[in-house]
């Protein structure tokens, strides 16, 4: 049973809240001056201490001031005040107090007050294994040790691809019965920061892509940066973009994500994860359609597990659940995956060689530009045809692929501009 210190000088007001408290289970001392919250102190450690500002021989944000002097605060501090103004109460979350309420103080906003308090002073909760969702792979038994080395006191800034898994990440360090906070829209940014400061008092802000921020916007995340620790907020965010050469990007705010930083590896650099979470996503799409059970064979897993998928898992859900719908057999073959991905299949190499037959009869420079030609129109064809999928898979930079198609004479398909 959580214990409660209430250090205040009026009978009335400690009578009310040891009734309020032992009606909600807890166990309370009571302390009617500083010198006595200090003996209470020596005797044992509370859970949490509900403490009043305005006392006669000490008043309490001296009392904070001279705990915070001894070491870091052993139990969550709520202050209390009838005259409570800004100022106080800034200062006192400044010296460390998890929350402040003005008296007379209502019921509900006081336990809620406590319900946060406790859980931010409670000892960290241990974190899951891996974040879930990403692998169990090397490189995301990796990403979850930094993750955890990552301090809960600075901001964390995650760079990472549309699709990646930052969500997950930022989920990875979210502690279980705190506030979760990520909005979707952040227009609201530039309006009111501070509501999603108190949206997420005590838990975690993740805001999911701030690399195209608007100047105004960019002053609303400097807000948050500058007073989220006195709402007790852990705050990630996350981008695609290269926030240190992004034009009219605030060097402020790249400097003070960054001291914090880590790359959200993209699906193609964990490969050996992609037909663990293609199966998840598979039984994920067929529960969610109330469909059958369904597998992928071993030869089409393979398969999966050699594209690149641009858009990470987002791209990799999409498309096993556009395949769990159109596909009726309990099986999905190899042959069923590629006709999905718009891959040709290989012919048999016996039926090559009069294809190679023809190409050695030609100079090397005209055999060579009719490989590349074959070539490049294969890619094209599996990337339907994109020219950044087809660039990216290849290796090849995308303006210098699209001088060679030209060169070649090899039409693309149309796309992004």
């Amino acid at each position: 049973m959580s214990e409660i210190l209430v250090v205040d000088d009026e009978p009335g007001i400690r009578d009310v809240l040891q009734q309020i408290l032992e009606d909600e289970g807890y166990d309370v001392r009571l302390a009617e001056n500083g010198a006595q919250a200090r003996v209470a102190l020596l005797e044992r450690t509370p859970d949490l201490v509900l403490l009043d500002i305005w006392m006669p021989d000490l008043d309490g944000l001296s009392l904070l001031k001279e705990w915070v002097a001894q070491g870091p605060l052993k139990m969550p501090v709520i202050m209390m005040s009838g005259h409570g103004t800004i100022k106080n109460a800034m200062e006192a979350t400044r010296l460390g107090a998890n929350d402040f309420l003005e008296k007379p103080i209502s019921f509900k906003p006081l336990l809620e007050a406590i319900g946060r308090a406790m859980a931010v002073g409670a000892p960290p909760a241990a974190l899951p294994e891996r974040p879930a969702g990403l692998g169990s792979g090397e490189v995301i038994t990796g990403l979850a040790q930094r993750l955890r080395q990552a301090s809960p006191e600075a901001p964390l800034f995650l760079a990472a691809e549309l699709g990646a898994g930052s969500e997950a990440c930022a989920r990875f360090l979210h502690v279980e019965g705190t506030p979760w906070y990520a909005p979707t829209d952040l227009q609201a940014l530039s309006e009111s920061p501070i509501d999603w400061l108190q949206a997420a008092k005590g838990g975690l802000l993740f805001l999911a892509e701030i690399g195209n921020l608007t100047p105004m916007q960019q002053k609303g995340l400097q807000l948050i940066l500058a007073r989220r620790g006195e709402f007790g907020v852990r705050l990630v965010c996350a981008s695609r973009e290269n926030l240190a050469t992004k034009e009219g990007y605030s060097r402020d705010i790249y400097h003070a994500l960054t001291q914090s930083a880590l790359r959200v590896p993209p699906l193609r650099d964990h490969r050996e994860d992609i037909p663990e979470l293609a199966q998840a996503a598979l039984e994920a799409a067929l529960l969610r359609h109330g469909l059958e059970a369904k597998r992928f064979s071993e030869d089409a897993l393979k398969v999966l597990a050699g594209q690149n998928w641009p858009g990470n898992l987002d791209e990799l859900a999409r498309f096993v659940d556009e395949l769990a719908t159109a596909t009726a057999a309990p099986t999905l073959e190899q042959s069923e995956v590629e006709a999905h991905l718009g891959i040709t299949p290989v012919a048999p190499a016996g039926n090559a060689a009069p294809e190679v037959d023809k190409l050695l009869a030609l100079p090397l420079k005209e055999a060579r530009n009719a490989f590349e030609r074959l070539y490049l129109e294969a890619l094209l064809k599996r990337c339907k045809g994109s020219v950044s999928r087809a660039a990216e898979e290849s290796g090849i930079e995308r303006t210098h692929l699209y001088r060679v198609l030209r060169k070649l004479g090899v039409r693309a398909g149309a796309e992004e501009t």
